[in-house]
Parts: structure tokens; sequence; C-alpha cells
């Protein structure tokens, strides 16, 4: 497993419930990979993969039970609640420095190898083994996976939004009733996800504006944030701000001789449909489920399966979460309007909400 973050170790976490014996190569020091100051929104049935892999009853989260969607100047909106679908919450928002310990935690009481200040290669390839160079004495693995870093750039397709994401937390005058908000906006979309008492805020900003942004204090962060969602909630304070490059960066093919991507090293995706780390949880079940059933789990037969059975889930959130920004990234009339029609059509029409709430929070496992 090269890479000590949240999908190695969780990675590291599946294949020991299935038999699997893995080792963690990480380049930075073990206690550093904790210092993450992201907040994640994971799906339920993201949740529900945590919780097999042992990890859940110890956090703590906050659920998101609706999710409001609108756009700002337009008619339409939609709500999407979790008890039409009979589920506890939609999804759950967290800290991802607690997730991080959660699973650090797991694989030391697991007993699995976790080698921090280790950097190593891609590997070259052998009959049987990968090779994973830069150790005393190369080290040799059936399989090799990479579950941290970026997508390569050669190996990789990619496009740039030519925006960035802000993150803070906010507080709010009332109570937010675990309702999460996305609302698009001509100049990108914003998301609150309710964090404790608080929302986690995802503003989304033009490249050309960030460093005027970054210098608001929080007066004038907070009148735009204002502006730019709306009324629905008054907000009263915000904590230090911080920001990254937004962009779509995969790589076509995540399965190689006895190699196999995943997480940010397979995909790295826009936050609005919420779907990068739940996508990887996703990867993570069902290669742990195919690995586990494997006489050899480096065979070319059993990687290339787990990649067709990836292909749809996998496919689908890369482009849904595409067309989103395509989409909702204009204010031009017509274009607006139908959107509040799709809005409307998802608002009245049971079904198609099921449909896609579902694809949202379960991917392809909930395919009819």
């Amino acid at each position: 497993m090269v890479g000590g973050g949240p999908a190695g170790m969780a990675l590291a976490l599946a294949l020991k419930l299935h038999g699997i014996d893995a080792e963690i190569f990480e380049a930075r020091e073990r206690a550093a990979v904790r210092h993450d100051v992201r907040v994640l929104a994971l799906s339920d049935g993201a949740r529900q993969i945590l919780d097999w892999l042992g990890v859940w009853s110890g956090l703590t989260a906050t659920p998101i039970t609706t999710i409001h969607i609108s756009q700002r100047g337009g008619f339409g909106r939609s709500l999407l609640r979790a008890e039409e679908l009979d589920l506890p919450a939609l999804g759950w928002v967290l800290a991802a420095s607690d997730l991080i310990a959660a699973l650090d935690t797991a694989v030391s009481a697991a007993g699995i190898a976790y080698r921090e200040n280790t950097r190593v290669g891609a590997g070259d390839t052998a009959s049987a083994t990968d090779t994973v160079p830069g150790l005393a004495g190369d080290m040799h693995f059936s399989l090799t996976a990479f579950a941290e870093g970026v997508v390569d750039p050669a190996a990789g397709k990619r496009r740039d939004y030519g925006q960035h994401a802000v993150l803070c937390t906010v507080g709010v005058a009332a109570a937010h009733r675990n309702v999460a908000w996305e609302r698009f906006t001509g100049e990108g979309p914003v998301a609150l996800l309710p964090l404790g008492r608080d929302y986690a805020v995802v503003l989304t900003c033009a490249d050309g504006i960030l460093a005027e942004v970054m210098a608001l204090d929080d007066a004038g962060f907070l009148a735009l944030l204002q502006q730019r969602f709306g009324t629905r909630h008054r907000f009263t304070s915000a904590s230090p701000r911080t920001a990254y490059p937004l962009g779509l960066r995969y790589r076509p093919e995540t399965v190689d001789a006895r190699q196999v991507w995943l997480g940010n090293a397979a995909q790295t995706l826009h936050p609005v449909a919420g779907q990068g780390f739940n996508l990887a949880l996703r990867d993570i079940w069902e290669l742990a489920q195919v690995l586990g059933a494997a006489a050899d789990p480096g065979a070319p037969e059993v990687l290339a399966a787990y990649a067709r059975g990836r292909q749809v889930d996998r496919r689908g959130a890369i482009g849904f979460t595409d067309l989103l920004i395509d989409s909702f990234g204009s204010d031009f009339g017509p274009l607006k309007h139908a959107r509040g029609a799709g809005l409307l059509a998802l608002d009245l029409l049971p079904p198609l909400r099921s449909f896609v709430a579902k694809r949202m929070i379960f991917g392809a496992r909930a395919w009819p």
C-alpha cells in the first residue's frame, strides 16, 4: 500500500478483514498524516463501509437529514430527505482528522505494518510480484496499491476549472436543523454542511479573485458569503480560511500489471457533489471483495474483473460531477430556466428524486 492516508489505511483494513495481509508505506511521518484541516461529507453508504471496517462507532459526526438544492436568481429548487429513503441520514459531516485518527488506531490494533518516512516509486513489474524500490533489498508483493498523492499527468486526463474552493466554518444565528445547502451561482457553487452547531463552508471563487477573497477580514468574508448564499441563514462568525485549486484529474485505467490506483491517485473531483472520498471508499470495498475471493490477488484477470465492476459507478461519478459544473456554471438566461425546470422536476417526481439520491449515496450498488 503506497500511501498511509485515509484511503490507504481503509484499504489495508478492508483487506485484513478478507484475510489478506498488507503493509503501508507513507512518505510523511505518521503523526503528520493526522494533521488534516479538511471537513468530510460522507454519504450514508460510506458510513456503512466505515462501520464494516470497525471505525465508525467511535466517531462524532453530524447527520445530514435534508439537502436543499437551488440556484441564485432563478426559480426551481429541490429537497432530498432521508426519511423518504428510510435512512437515518443522507450523509454525515466530520473532521477529516477525526476519521484519520480512528483509522490509524484501527490499523495499529490490527497489527498492520505502517512504514512511515518511506518514499517508494511505482516499481517494476515481474511475472509473479511487483517490486517496490527505495527500500534496502527491494521488497516484493503480489499487488501494489497506490492510494495517495495525485493522478500522474503522464497517465491521466485533466481539466482545470479556473476556480478555487475556500474552506472554513461559520456560525449561524438560527439552528441548522441538519439541513445541508447546495447553492449554485454564476460565480460558482456554495455548499453549507452542518458540523456540530456550525456550518462547514465550501465557497467556490474564480482564480482571479482568490487573493482578494483570502485577504478579506471576517466581516468582509461573511458579507460576501451572505451575498452569494442569500438570506436563508444569517452568518455570525467565521474561522480562518484555507483554499485549494479545483480541477478534474483521473486515470482512464486504474489497473496495470500487479498495480491498482485508488482515491486521489485514481481521480480527483470537484467537491460540488461530494463524491471524492465516497467514491474511493466504494472502490476500496469492491476491491477487497474481489481480492478476497482470489487465489492470486495480483493476477491480471482478477484486476480486470475489478476494473470492469467499477466502470459504471466510477464513470458515472466523474461524469455527473463534471456535468454539474458545466450545467450550473453560467447565468445565461435560457440555461438558467432549463436548470430551474430540472430542479422543479426533481422535486415533483419522487421516483426521480429517489433515483438521484440513491446514486449519490450508494453509487452503482443501488442500480435497479
